[in-house]
């Protein structure tokens, strides 16, 4: 028979081994790391890439023509698998480089989620952008991994939740594609992160009102439409970041035209205030090379 001492401390040595199991699954098992890939050119653009501690790979479009080697080089480097892939819309800054990788017969695709527009929407909207949506749909066709996302769609991943919040909005034809961006949320025990890729006020102002504050707040929040003429000041206020990721280029960052800080007529300096305002505590901007998020 065990005495009263010897069962106390194996109490207490038990009740340590789960605290400590408690923390590592809190810090540990659902953790994921964030990198947000560099443009390659001076051209804006958008990727992104998760890795969970499983080592499973979630990239997040992928930018422009010229970034396209960037892009296979990370994938290759991760293990040239890739276990998901979010498209968000399909202006050329974002999905040229997907295209690219698709037919790269070195990297596998598992699965690829979007929500993409009719070709006749875009023709009648936004025909400039007809030769990268009809290349992509092309190679989505030969991948066969593609699957249309559904409004409130949420996949599961090696302990990464992802709740997809905003789709495809054809009723939305003022600045139609950014406005038919997939919003999404990556969240996890260790930190969120609201994906908004180029969405707009109009498309902004429908999800404010399709969701309460509870769902949109996050840490981590990717500027919308790269940090300039995407959603509303109030949208970020509901979302309240601690930290901004700006897939943005310098000239951008700085809105110069060729004329300085500040010559041009982006809304980027106005937008860095309100994340001042809003009391972000660092920026994350794309420009700097390839930034990781532990």
């Amino acid at each position: 028979m065990l005495k009263r001492k010897n069962v106390f401390i194996l109490i207490l040595i038990a009740c340590l081994l789960a605290g400590v199991f408690y923390l590592f699954a809190a810090t540990g098992f659902n953790n994921f790391t964030v990198y947000q890939f560099p443009p390659q050119s001076s051209t804006q653009m958008m990727g992104y890439m998760l890795k969970t501690t499983g080592n499973k790979i979630i990239l997040i479009d992928g930018g422009t023509h010229s970034d396209s080697d960037y892009l296979k080089e990370q994938i290759k480097n991760a293990g040239g698998h890739v276990d998901l892939w979010i498209i968000t819309h399909p202006h050329s800054d974002h999905i040229d480089a997907v295209t690219d990788v698709l037919l790269d017969k070195d990297i596998r695709v598992d699965l690829l989620y979007g929500s993409l527009p009719d070709r006749s929407f875009i023709e009648q909207y936004e025909p400039a952008y007809l030769p990268s949506f009809d290349d992509f749909n092309k190679a989505i066709q030969g991948s066969k991994a593609y699957k249309d996302i559904n409004i409130n769609d949420t996949i599961s991943i090696d302990g990464l939740k992802i709740t997809f919040l905003a789709i495809n909005n054809p009723e939305l034809v003022s600045n139609p594609l950014n406005n038919s961006s997939v919003v999404f949320k990556v969240s996890s025990s260790s930190k969120s992160i609201l994906f908004l890729g180029d969405a707009g006020v109009d498309e902004g102002n429908k999800i404010m009102k399709a969701y309460p504050r509870e769902i949109l707040k996050s840490d981590y929040v990717q500027m919308a439409h790269h940090g300039q003429a995407g959603v509303s000041k109030e949208f970020y206020k509901l979302v309240d970041p601690d930290y901004c990721l700006w897939p943005t280029p310098k000239w951008l960052w700085d809105n110069d035209n060729g004329g300085g800080y500040n010559s041009g007529s982006w809304d980027t300096i106005n937008v860095r205030k309100w994340m001042d305002e809003i009391g972000v505590k660092e920026n994350y901007v794309s420009y700097n090379g390839l930034i990781i998020i532990k």
